[in-house]
């Protein structure tokens, strides 16, 4: 049997309160009995609740941390992470003011093109590789296909090395078209017939080394030399990701002698050798070290021939094609901003190889590209390697982002290597 004498420190507390409130009364109501109706009470104890909320709080992080653990000890990782380290990206300021300029842009054939990576013109006729492993003519607001590389079918990550992806397009004597396809190599196009000829295989053994990625090029005004990137030769087009995180330094510029038929390469060991431009005068080229976000040059002529240094450290981002603007410098694209004030998801992993590995345990390339933020961003450099002026679209409103920024009569022709549009941005408005 139960008494209200028992009852004396059980039960939540404000039964505890009443329990004291009553005290004077309890000689007369002691000699009343109840029968037990439920379970005994706990004991009022006011440090239960914060008991019951530390022991849920640890069950939670047991329960979610279990499976990541789980999968650091059984599950593969595809790559095996470098520790990097970067400087402080460089402050959103002066030059660098983020602004709405790229949002000025209009989008061209929206749903009729995927990943218009690069851009090159010829007269009025505008040319340019796509997704789906075609060479591209667009004249008088029509597409037409010009040649294909690869073959079908297209559309998914596992058809891609047959179906091939054209990367870098450029112009050359006569209107001749040179293409850089990811996956087999370095081509002459004829635009009129669609006539495709091999100049470079990515089964080509150079160095002990065949060609995983082959990216940009950049040819002479004579159209004898050929100087392009492997971005890797390890990691294809279709891992690109992992390339970055990795941190596989096995990029290099090559270059291809069309008379001798000769390859030499140039520079080895790049983080990532992306876009890929030759000077004004010919005398050296630059080349995107994406994964460093860096600008390197090569010298090609003159007194410093064969000679390398930095043209531009510590970029806002990290940079992709490199083309000539009209002032004498140069227009970058940007593929992923580094924001300063702000928090860059690459330059936090670059030294935590341990978390680049869990996090590619657990989740797809594709995956991870969903925390990265959309921008657009594109800088002109002057032929001193300085900021001459950034054009920027926040939150990719417009341009998500730029593969590409390609200028041709008072328009920036923007590429990109996803998106299912071209942006054009006319130069006087902003």
């Amino acid at each position: 049997m139960l008494t209200f004498k028992a009852l004396d420190g059980l039960a939540p507390p404000y039964l505890c309160n009443l329990l004291t409130a009553i005290t004077p009364l309890r000689p007369l109501l002691g000699l009343l009995q109840v029968p037990p109706r439920n379970p005994p009470l706990r004991p009022c104890h006011r440090t239960d609740s914060g008991k019951v909320f530390r022991i849920t709080l640890t069950t939670l992080a047991v329960t979610i941390l279990t499976p990541f653990l789980g999968a650091s000890l059984l599950l593969q990782c595809p790559i095996n992470p470098l520790p990097l380290s970067y400087k402080e990206p460089p402050l959103l300021t002066g030059a660098l003011e983020p602004n709405l300029k790229l949002r000025e842009s209009e989008r061209l054939f929206e749903g009729q093109l995927v990943g218009p990576e690069s851009i090159a013109h010829f007269g009025d006729v505008m040319f340019t590789g796509t997704a789906d492993g075609q060479i591209l003519k667009i004249q008088d607001g029509q597409i037409y296909s010009v040649a294909r590389i690869g073959k079908l079918p297209c559309g998914t990550r596992e058809d891609e090395p047959t179906c091939g992806r054209p990367l870098g397009i450029r112009v050359g004597p006569n209107g001749t078209l040179y293409v850089a396809d990811a996956y087999y190599g370095i081509f002459k196009v004829n635009p009129l017939t669609g006539e495709v000829e091999m100049l470079v295989s990515t089964q080509k053994v150079i160095k002990g080394r065949r060609m995983a990625f082959v990216n940009d090029l950049t040819v002479t005004r004579d159209g004898r030399m050929i100087y392009f990137t492997d971005s890797s030769s390890k990691w294809q087009r279709r891992d690109n990701r992992y390339l970055v995180m990795e941190g596989t330094a096995d990029g290099r510029l090559i270059e291809y002698d069309t008379l001798t038929k000769q390859l030499e390469v140039l520079m080895d060991d790049l983080r990532f050798a992306n876009g890929v431009q030759l000077s004004p005068a010919e005398d050296y080229l630059l080349i995107s070290e994406t994964t460093m976000a860096r600008i390197r040059r090569y010298h090609t002529s003159g007194l410093r021939k064969g000679g390398q240094d930095i043209f531009f450290d510590n970029l806002p981002g990290f940079p992709d094609n490199i083309r000539p603007s009209s002032s004498g410098g140069y227009w970058v694209g940007m593929a992923i901003l580094r924001p300063n004030p702000g928090f860059s998801m690459v330059d936090f992993l670059a030294p935590r190889p341990w978390l680049k590995k869990l996090i590619f345990k657990l989740f797809s390339q594709e995956m991870t590209m969903k925390f990265v933020p959309k921008y657009g961003l594109v800088l002109e450099l002057d032929e001193d390697g300085s900021v001459r002026r950034s054009l920027h679209d926040p939150h990719g409103v417009v341009v998500p982002s730029v593969s590409e920024a390609h200028e041709h009569e008072g328009y920036l022709y923007l590429g990109s290597y996803h998106a299912p549009f071209l942006c054009r941005l006319d130069l006087n408005k902003v």
